[in-house]
């Protein structure tokens, strides 16, 4: 039979609705949960613990005192079997009340413990002295020979006998009742000194009322969700440059980097990672209106009254959302097992085979979820206003049903690792671009020809001008053809009063404003092997003789 209870809860209270109320006297029944399933988000996780027990007939309350402190109560769900009729009442999970300890009190205790101990101790010395006094005497002088030599009679023999016989029982009798009491006060002073260190409680406690038809076997499954976990998206991206009788190819392996601090180890469970995004809410935000006024003078306030100015501070700092913690670099590898997808319309989860291992304080741990390989087109890129080097890039389309998240990609061309990048989020049938380094045979010159700042104007100088040219020379070494695409800068105008135009000796570009960058151009052509081939970029800005210009990037 399947049992299953939703709840909703407070830090100290799970309350669930059933349809009678279970009674106050139910026998408790003491639980130990384990972890069993663990599925990580990029902001949390959801935890499954199984908890196998024998429940009795008739009404009882099941008690697990091992949850961690950090979960939410409010996401608490339990289902699961068992071979009679169940149901599940109020579940109720608490943080375990420690006693309240007076250190001042407690440290006057066991002083005054001690004190007696001390008192007791003093009381063995002098018996096992008296003790000692007494054995010597008996050997110094025989209690048979008085002090001429002579015999003495049968009854002092006795008397002396008895005298030293009672002394040592007595002192005996100190040493054993002292030791007893002293065994006592050693109990009293660690029970003390127990309490005066007691830590506060590490664990949640979770309590829930369970009516079974008949004494039966059954396995609960209790999840909640943790904060402190998470896991980002990890590559590897290998490019095989490929051939005259090979086309260039790309393996991309998709990793997910676990990382999580819940104050409980994860030993031997099954792990998922998914792309549902738990703390983002279920509803888009809600906007209020915008006000469009002169500024208001500001109110006077009081000496020593909080100032007005700080107030929108605090609204801002209320509406930010909280930084990402930093992931360790240290990686724990394991073997390159590949995950099970499960595709929905609305998020992926990936399933780890096997079992998994991730502890409270491991650091990040590596995981292998998916990998692809696809036909990709080669390209050489480059910006030589800034940097005249040729990069290798790989393109090609995205046919996973998974959307490819935005993370880091460890890049390897022809089996050598040439570097990191970054890979933006791409849905399918997106096309993806990947750097792989720089492209050594592939040559690009950039010069200037001409920088002319002068004046304008028929008959009387109206305006100042700043006129230049370029040409940039590619060389394609490479024996096969390569496709190449040169980006530059084309300057901007944000005011009427400064015009700028693209003089005709330019080149004519292939692209403009791309990647949404106004002004940034792009001339791509395929190179031949051994090609060598110009490209002419010429403008002019014009502006105001009695003002200044200058050329800035864009905020």
């Amino acid at each position: 039979m399947r049992i299953t209870a939703r709840c909703l809860a407070t830090t100290s209270l799970v309350l669930v609705t059933t349809a009678f109320a279970l009674p106050s006297w139910a026998a408790d029944v003491d639980a130990t949960s384990a972890i069993d399933t663990v599925t990580v988000y990029p902001d949390g996780a959801t935890v499954t613990r199984i908890i196998a027990v024998d429940l009795p007939s008739g009404d009882s309350t099941l008690i697990a005192r091992d949850f961690p402190l950090g979960l939410d109560t409010s996401s608490i769900r339990v289902e699961g079997e068992g071979g009679a009729k169940l149901t599940i009442g109020t579940i109720d999970a608490r943080t375990p009340r420690a006693a309240p300890v007076n250190l001042p009190e407690l440290e006057k205790r066991i002083e005054a413990l001690n004190d007696q101990r001390a008192d007791l101790q003093g009381a063995i010395d002098s018996a096992n002295a008296r003790r000692k006094f007494a054995e010597h005497f008996a050997e110094a002088s025989p209690a048979g020979i008085g002090d001429k030599g002579e015999a003495r009679p049968i009854a002092e023999w006795r008397t002396a006998f008895a005298a030293v016989g009672e002394e040592i029982a007595s002192a005996d009798t100190a040493v054993r009742d002292a030791t007893r009491k002293m065994r006592e006060l050693d109990r009293q002073i660690a029970q003390l000194e127990v309490e005066r260190k007691a830590k506060p409680p590490s664990k949640l406690e979770v309590r829930m009322d369970i009516a079974a038809a008949n004494a039966t076997k059954a396995t609960l499954r209790v999840s909640y969700n943790v904060r402190n976990a998470r896991w980002l998206p990890l590559y590897d991206a290998r490019l095989d440059t490929g051939a005259k009788d090979r086309k260039p190819q790309l393996d991309l392996v998709r990793r997910a980097e676990v990382t999580q601090s819940t104050g409980e180890d994860w030993s031997n469970v099954t792990l998922g990672v998914s792309t549902v995004r738990i703390s983002r809410g279920g509803s888009a935000p809600e906007l209020n209106s915008l006000v469009a006024q002169y500024p208001q003078p500001p109110r006077p306030t009081a000496l020593g009254a909080a100032s007005e100015l700080a107030r929108p501070a605090a609204v801002m700092r209320q509406v930010q959302s909280p930084a990402m913690a930093k992931v360790a670099d240290a990686l724990e590898r394991v073997d390159e097992q590949q995950a099970v997808a499960e595709i929905g319309d609305f998020q992926a989860t990936f399933k780890i085979p096997g079992r998994v291992s991730l502890g409270a304080a491991d650091g990040a741990k590596a995981l292998r979820i998916a990998s692809m390989t696809v036909p990709a087109d080669l390209a050489v890129r480059a910006a030589p206003v800034m940097d005249p080097t040729a990069f290798l890039e790989a393109s090609f389309k995205q046919t996973d049903d998974t959307t490819l998240l935005p993370g880091k990609v460890a890049i390897y061309r022809d089996g050598v690792f040439v570097g990191r990048g970054k890979l933006s989020a791409s849905a399918k049938d997106d096309i993806v671009r990947l750097g792989f380094g720089a492209d050594d045979k592939v040559r690009i010159e950039r010069s200037v020809l001409k920088r002319n700042e002068g004046s304008a104007g028929l008959l009387v100088t109206t305006s100042k001008t700043d006129e230049r040219s370029f040409k940039t020379t590619i060389r394609n070494g490479h024996d096969f053809p390569i496709k190449v695409a040169i980006e530059d800068q084309l300057p901007v105008s944000e005011n009427e009063d400064i015009a700028v135009e693209m003089l005709p000796a330019t080149t004519p570009p292939t692209a403009s404003n791309i990647r949404d960058r106004r002004g940034v151009l792009e001339w791509s052509f395929d190179a031949k092997p051994g090609e060598v081939k110009d490209i002419n970029f010429a403008w002019r800005i014009r502006w105001p003789k009695d003002k200044s210009m200058v050329i800035v990037p864009a905020g």
